[in-house]
């Protein structure tokens, strides 16, 4: 019963760590996004950079995403 239990609060655990992840990532983007194409237009040499700033906030679901797995496996 108690084993049932830890793996129920781990395994919603490790749904809450994904989906803060992705909730995080997908509002972090959607600003850089916004402001990164009007930045584009009006000076489209800044493509690299815009780019970098658009794929730093990636890194919050990769971290959610193996938190998750390190729940689910019961590594900690």
């Amino acid at each position: 019963m108690v084993t049932e239990l830890v793996q129920a609060y781990s395994a919603l655990g490790a749904g809450i760590a994904i989906a803060g992840g992705l909730i995080g990532t997908g509002m972090a983007q959607s600003g850089i996004g916004a402001s990164g194409m009007g930045i584009i237009a009006e000076k489209p040499e800044k493509f690299g950079q815009v780019l970098f700033f658009f794929v730093i906030p990636e890194t919050l679901w990769i971290i959610g995403f193996v938190l998750g797995i390190i729940l689910l496996l019961g590594i900690l």
